[in-house]
């Protein structure tokens, strides 16, 4: 671990559990899964890699766009095809868009290949880090706000198939990180003693 995280976590027995699996953060939109997978590939040495982005790259195109122009369902099968390619890349971590471990066989793809955390965040911290952009092609509604409320409701059954669950709150990220830490450091504990 880096003198960046305040949790003093056995990197070893981490990255001896982890073996050749990514780490796949998952859930709503605005749970800080970028911010914080990029501080958390830092603290642990690993690449970064947010899917978003890297769907951007390979469509040439927006995400805001790739919805207008093709379709959620489109830019499913594009961001399924961009997983697949980034979860045979060594490990990483990976912050994954908000509506991919919805799909079955992405999910089951991340299952297989990475260690899944849903970083979950209440309704009200939602709202504020999203309401901040307008760039959210599923938020373009007359109640953005009630539209978030609903997604997070049906979501939240799946999200909680990830292999842990970490609380993302307002604050510092690295508190968040350090929180990630210490699942990761008890679930690799549980895994290789």
């Amino acid at each position: 671990m880096t003198a960046n995280s305040k949790y003093t976590a056995d990197a070893g027995r981490i990255e001896a559990a982890l073996s050749d699996r990514t780490i796949a953060l998952v859930g709503l939109m605005g749970a800080g899964k970028s911010t914080v997978g990029r501080r958390l590939a830092d603290t642990l040495g690993r690449k970064f890699f947010d899917s978003d982005n890297e769907i951007e790259r390979a469509a040439g195109l927006s995400i805001a766009d790739i919805f207008t122009l093709h379709g959620e369902a489109e830019f499913r099968r594009g961001e399924r095809r961009v997983l697949e390619r980034l979860l045979g890349d060594e490990p990483h971590v990976l912050a994954t868009g908000g509506g991919a471990y919805l799909d079955p066989d992405t999910r089951d793809l991340l299952r297989e290949k990475a260690v899944t955390i849903w970083l979950n965040a209440d309704l009200e911290t939602l709202w504020r880090r999203v309401s901040r952009r307008s760039h959210r092609p599923l938020l373009k509604a007359d109640n953005p706000k009630g539209v978030l409320s609903r997604l997070l409701d049906e979501r939240r059954p799946i999200y909680e198939q990830a292999d842990l669950v970490v609380t993302s709150k307002e604050g510092p990220h690295k508190a968040t990180v350090d929180s990630i830490l210490k699942a990761l450091d008890e679930w690799s504990k549980a895994r290789h003693g």
